[in-house]
């Protein structure tokens, strides 16, 4: 029997971020902190909850500031460094609530590039990252011009917000997941000039830096992805080395966690993490 729990915590800068834990009957061996993708929340994910549930993993995750449940503006942040903050912050209810537990940090698309950089940038006791369909690049290059325009934006009105353009039937080969997506009202298209840049910026970062990650790395992602580049994935894992295993799913999509055969993942993200302990 899983027990859910949802509280709010407060950010740096005072913001209220909405929380949601699963956690199995018996003591779990570890927790797994999720930081989701753009435009997405933490509700998505009850499924791999369960999964790493039965398996006797306890999940936790956060609405991103300016997503879901959570304050902030939608799609806008301050700087990239609030988003580590927030991190850090809510790492710290995980040891609060899991006091002594193994933490592993699992971050998808956007939250892929969020916990790749924060494994890079910030001193943790975290026992190993996951990270599936990161945004290290895109899976297509932005028009020049979009990106002159997100960076003159960054510099003169960061809070500028554009739609992001999201093509939804690139997340799954699910019909089901689509319409749930493009039905959840908690779902949101808006992209600041400031989160832009940073995700752009600092997944390129991420990249040039990838010889000095300092985790145990699962890094996931679909071969068919039509939004984040699958091939980065394959770069950042032959610069990083032997501290990761690189698995790509040949022609599913963005959210390998919402495939037909998503079964098969939970299955490594669960084998990936008993060989941690």
């Amino acid at each position: 029997m899983t027990t859910t729990d949802e509280w709010k915590f407060q950010t740096n800068d005072g913001l209220n971020l909405f929380a949601r834990s699963w956690t199995p009957e018996r003591q779990p061996k570890a927790a797994v902190c999720l930081v989701h993708g753009h435009g997405e929340h933490i509700g998505r994910y009850a499924h791999v909850a369960a999964a790493l549930n039965e398996a006797g993993y306890a999940l936790l995750g956060f609405d991103l500031r300016g997503h879901g449940q959570s304050d902030g503006t939608r799609g806008h942040t301050p700087s990239y460094d609030a988003l580590l903050d927030d991190i850090t912050t809510f790492l710290a209810q995980a040891e609060e609530r899991y006091p002594g537990l193994p933490r592993f940090l699992y971050g998808h698309s956007m939250g892929g590039n969020l916990v790749l950089n924060y494994a890079l940038r910030r001193k943790t006791d975290l026992k190993g990252v996951i990270a599936t369909g990161p945004w290290l690049r895109l899976a297509f290059e932005p028009p020049a011009i979009q990106v002159f325009l997100g960076k003159t934006m960054n510099k003169i009105f960061p809070g500028f917000v554009q739609t992001s353009g999201l093509e939804t039937a690139a997340l799954s080969r699910d019909p089901a997941v689509i319409s749930a997506y493009e039905n959840d009202p908690l779902v949101h298209d808006k992209i600041s000039a400031r989160l832009f840049v940073s995700m752009y910026e600092s997944g390129l970062w991420a990249l040039e830096h990838a010889a000095e990650f300092p985790l145990p790395l699962l890094l996931m992602h679909g071969s068919a992805d039509r939004l984040t580049s699958a091939e980065a994935s394959r770069q950042f894992a032959e610069t990083a080395g032997e501290n990761v295993t690189l698995r790509i799913w040949d022609g599913w999509y963005h959210e390998i966690h919402n495939e037909p055969e998503k079964a098969q993942v939970f299955e490594s993200i669960i084998r990936w993490l008993d060989e941690q302990s």
